[in-house]
């Protein structure tokens, strides 16, 4: 029997974010930005607790809002949430110091002593702008492409204590870098290696090895092809079966939402269970270990199958029953910061992964690499799932290297979506139950709003690509 349960996003950041403030002044201040309790010191203003995050997220994430008022939009409590514009604008008005904030975007500023600073007009604009930040960007960043209205959430994975893309290898156990050889690669492919292996860089000097050789086209390595093939056979490609077809005029209720977003759920987490017994693997692992494994991973499964094989669906089905639901006032008075980080990052990563336009093979491959995750407790065959874990890394490596040689950054972004997955996952279950239908309502829309704005068709995020 598999016993889900949604572990809770680590703490640690939050209690290290909270040790430098200073309580005692401030404990029957009032935010000045959106007048909540106040809970400190925050960037050289009294601030609260969302307002803090909310300014730190937006400076270290580069973001550009926009009003669709008068910029001028009443900052409260119950309003804060509903102009991010207007919210930035006045955290930078009242003071709120963005060179407090760490270059690293980990929890604690970066000088305590730095009180509040006064900016000119027109430094503030260059902010709002994002001229600033376009001055500032590096040559090559995760990737916005270029729309500077949805910034990537560069420190999401950090912010959120999850782990880095390396750890999907091992957080402790990965291998040197540049210190690949064939008979490593033969160990956990099970076949001899071309020594073209030698010369792959680990994924953090990809991006600075990968000029080193010129990208042309190659044959895929043998030993790959059967690999990807087995797993994009134990995918269940069929459209899900979940009605999502509400007639003209209908509203739907939140009860009726949440009820049809259990039911796909149900759906997408029955599909994980069959696949896992599809997988070419399967034999190599005690089903102690799968149940730890699918209890710990479900979401990101759920989450990555959503953004990828059922996006038509998702995006356009989904979407059209969650726009003939109409929140209440309460629920959108009430919808939090955790929720709004959330919806943040599903936007991100819904056009991050509309922009990589990920093949059926590489979905299976994250898939795999994201499954087979050895530093989940409990597990008692650790070495076993590092050696599968790698297997598959390489290969879609060598995959994505062969389908796209001009394209040499592709695989390390690719593989940079599998934290940021784990992150919005963790935080998911933090989300109280009432705010998921207008959470899904609102990412929804936006996701659906940008594909139209982009001009192309119901279905961008997967193709179909075939190893020859």
């Amino acid at each position: 029997v598999i016993q889900l349960k949604g572990e809770t996003v680590n703490k640690s950041f939050q209690l290290a974010a909270s040790s430098h403030q200073c309580y005692d002044p401030a404990d029957q201040r009032t935010c000045l930005i959106c007048g909540d309790r106040a809970t400190g010191l925050h960037y050289g203003i009294i601030s609260c607790e969302g307002c803090k995050g909310f300014f730190k997220r937006s400076i270290c994430n580069k973001r550009v809002y926009r009003c669709s008022r008068d910029k001028n939009c009443e900052m409260s409590r119950k309003q804060r949430n509903r102009c991010q514009y207007c919210r930035l604008l006045k955290c930078l008005q009242m003071g709120m110091n963005r060179k407090a904030i760490r270059e690293d975007g980990m929890p604690g500023g970066r000088n305590k002593s730095i009180g509040p600073v006064q900016i000119t007009e027109e430094e503030i604009e260059r902010i709002m702008s994002g001229q600033e930040f376009k001055e500032d960007a590096p040559d090559h960043t995760w990737g916005n492409n270029g729309d500077s209205d949805h910034s990537s959430p560069s420190n999401g994975a950090s912010e959120g204590n999850q782990p880095s893309p390396a750890s999907t290898l091992s957080s402790n156990r990965s291998v040197e870098m540049n210190g690949y050889t064939a008979a490593l690669r033969d160990q956990y492919i099970n076949t001899s290696m071309s020594t073209h292996y030698q010369l792959l860089p680990h994924l953090f000097s990809y991006a600075a090895q990968s000029g080193l050789l010129a990208p042309q086209p190659r044959s895929i390595y043998p030993q790959s092809h059967p690999l990807v093939l087995q797993l994009v056979a134990a995918e269940d490609l069929a459209p899900l079966a979940t009605p999502m077809l509400i007639e003209d005029g209908y509203k739907v209720t939140q009860v009726e939402l949440f009820a049809l977003l259990c039911r796909l759920a149900d759906e997408l987490l029955f599909r994980q269970i069959s696949w896992i017994k599809k997988l070419p693997f399967f034999c190599e692992l005690s089903i102690e270990d799968y149940t730890c494994l699918l209890s710990s991973t479900w979401q990101e499964l759920i989450l990555l199958s959503c953004l990828t094989i059922y996006s038509a669906q998702i995006f356009g089905d989904l979407a059209d029953v969650t726009a003939k639901y109409t929140p209440s006032d309460e629920e959108l008075q009430n919808f939090s910061e955790d929720s709004m980080d959330v919806m943040e990052r599903l936007i991100y990563l819904f056009r991050k992964f509309h922009q990589l336009k990920i093949s059926n093979e590489e979905y299976a491959c994250m898939k795999a690499i994201n499954f087979l995750n050895q530093d989940i407790r409990g597990l008692s065959n650790i070495s076993q799932l590092e050696q599968l874990n790698k297997r598959y890394w390489y290969v879609c490596q060598d995959y994505t290297e062969y389908k796209y040689p001009h394209q040499p950054k592709r695989f390390p972004e690719i593989m940079m979506c599998l934290p940021e997955i784990r992150c919005i996952a963790g935080k998911l279950v933090n989300i109280p139950l009432e705010q998921l239908p207008l959470m899904f309502k609102a990412v929804l829309h936006s996701c659906k709003s940008s594909l139209t704005s982009y001009r192309i068709g119901p279905s961008p995020c997967v193709t179909t690509a075939s190893a020859n």
